[in-house]
């Protein structure tokens, strides 16, 4: 009883695992690979938050961003409405019309170059709100050929991994 137990306390004794100590040396611990892959990718998730984070606003600003929104419902709408007098008063279309034909050409430039502007700018900020959600989507890429991964052993596990049917495993090696 002695040997067995001196033998036993050699490989496992004094609260160690030599052989799981031991075989750490040759093959990666896969819970503690997990881990450094989760805190990896929990700190470039968070890198990203910090550099897209949206500030709060103030009351002033939303009501900024509320007229923002107008011109362009306000051109579409107006528009229509055109088209809409035109129809139900011609004579009174006319004559805006013709209004509209003395506005000197340097102030349709200017009117032009306003628009211009205005969605330009508009459409910048719409870019980079593509873009801040496009890097997103990269950041969450890992994570997702993780699971993929993870979800192919588990089917090949239901399966009954490459013994379950010869004949299948064969045609899906030609397939690929």
């Amino acid at each position: 009883m002695g040997v067995i137990d001196g033998a036993m306390n050699l490989v496992f004794g004094g609260g160690r695992n030599v052989v799981s100590e031991t075989m750490g040396v040759f093959r990666e611990n896969a819970e503690a690979q997990a881990q450094r892959e989760a805190q990896l990718q929990a700190a470039a998730l968070g890198q990203f938050a910090s550099e897209f984070q949206v500030e709060r606003k103030s009351v002033w600003d939303r009501f900024i961003d509320g007229v923002n929104r107008i011109p362009r419902p306000a051109l579409a709408l107006g528009t229509l409405g055109l088209f809409v007098s035109a129809m139900v008063d011609p004579v009174w279309f006319a004559a805006r019309m013709n209004g509209i034909a003395l506005v000197p050409e340097p102030l349709w430039w200017l009117l032009g170059a306003i628009v211009s502007f205005y969605f330009g700018a508009r459409h910048q900020v719409k870019s980079q709100e593509f873009q801040r959600s496009f890097a997103t989507t990269i950041a969450s890429t890992s994570n997702v050929v993780h699971n993929l991964g993870v979800l192919d052993a588990l089917a090949r596990d239901r399966d009954g991994g490459d013994d379950a049917n010869p004949a299948l495993n064969e045609w899906l090696r030609d397939e690929r």
